[in-house]
């Protein structure tokens, strides 16, 4: 599950934070008015978009983050090595606990990278935002402990 790997190049890091952005435009946020778009850089360099989509009850809202990571495993993802966050916000808006446990399902730690429309950036790590995650292996095993594939194909 480690998802440990070379940093981002500058110039990756300036493709996904431009892909996050224009994602983010997508997003549906009448209630907050705060755009969230999310790349999902994956292990093969596939890369995996979402945007917030807020919904009236408040828990239905699904985060940008979130959005990525389940299309990503729709398609048969699993290894995940960059999540970059952008925002129409000022300041950068780190992902939420929801979020942070999600992608350390698949990423224990991979490296975050968060941007406001102001331009600052921040770099992080999951294992930074996520000191004491709850983990597969919390609950003595994980997928491949019933199983199933890291592949997750249909019917495992």
């Amino acid at each position: 599950m480690s998802s440990a790997a070379r940093p981002l190049e500058p110039s990756e890091l300036d493709d996904l934070l431009r892909v996050a952005h224009a994602v983010a435009a997508l997003a549906y946020a009448p209630y907050s008015g705060v755009r969230v778009g999310a790349a999902l850089l994956c292990a093969d360099g596939e890369v995996f978009t979402g945007c917030n989509v807020e919904n009236v009850s408040f828990g239905l809202t699904q985060c940008a983050e979130r959005v990525a990571v389940a299309k990503a495993v729709s398609m048969g993802e699993r290894s995940f090595r960059a999540l970059v966050i952008a925002t129409d916000h000022d300041d950068p808006l780190m992902p939420c606990g929801a979020c942070r446990q999600v992608v350390h399902e698949f990423a224990d730690d991979l490296e975050v990278i968060c941007q406001g429309a102001r331009g600052p950036r921040v770099r992080t790590r999951l294992a930074e935002l996520l000191p004491q995650p709850l983990g597969p292996a919390t609950l003595g095993g994980g997928p491949s402990a019933e199983g199933g594939s890291d592949r997750g194909e249909a019917g495992a």
